[in-house]
């Protein structure tokens, strides 16, 4: 009943608020006016990457390119809202726990959050499972000019396995904002797999060209 009252509450002051995007409707989906959000680039579906099924919410165009660089660069956090709930307009099979993708103490010390455990935490509020991170990444560099095998090489060797982390789970969804060759999630997925995770799904909020 809390609940309930404390959704409707939300709506209620959210209907007060113009949308983010046109400036002209009230909001009423996270953010958005229904047009806005109908008119979101809507994908919903698999792409494979290295041989590896990722369901996608979106493609990465405008608005939603500018929406995840102003969230991931630009500290708009109240963007979250609206990206965990691209994801949740997809299906995931039943998992145990939600594995955002990790970033490097670099890039956490120059943006001040990883925007992918913020989401994950949405997530895992809506879904009722675990945030679980054992694995963390080293130090991201640039791939630009590697060969796609040389680009591979080097994205395996980020990440590493916290061996201190005791918890299990067989059954994960790995999350990240925007995805295009795919090799980060397919090495994060292989360093599950080394923990032991027998079934990995993997969503994204968007997918971008190769």
């Amino acid at each position: 009943m809390l609940k309930k009252l404390k959704e409707m509450c939300q709506r209620s002051v959210q209907h007060l608020f113009p949308c983010q995007l046109c400036g002209i409707d009230h909001a009423q989906f996270h953010s958005l006016c229904v047009e806005c959000w109908n008119q979101l680039p809507w994908l919903k579906q698999h792409i494979v990457r290295h041989e590896r099924s990722i369901q996608i919410a979106l493609h990465y165009d405008f608005p939603i390119d500018r929406i995840i660089q102003k969230y991931k660069y630009e500290q708009d956090l109240h963007y979250q809202t609206l990206l965990a709930q691209s994801l949740l307009t997809l299906r995931f099979s039943k998992v145990q726990a939600i594995v955002p993708m990790p970033i490097s103490n670099e890039r956490l010390a120059e943006r001040g959050y990883n925007q992918m455990l913020m989401i994950a935490k949405l997530l895992s509020k809506q879904l009722g499972i675990p945030v679980w991170q054992p694995v963390i990444r080293a130090a991201q560099h640039s791939q630009k000019g590697l060969s796609r095998v040389e680009r591979m090489a080097t994205i395996e060797t980020q990440f590493q396995i916290i061996r201190a982390e005791r918890r299990k789970f067989k059954k994960v969804l790995i999350i990240d904002d925007v995805v295009t060759t795919g090799s980060s999630m397919h090495a994060l997925a292989q360093a599950l797999e080394k923990l032991g995770c027998q079934q990995i799904e993997m969503a994204c909020i968007a997918a971008a060209a190769q």
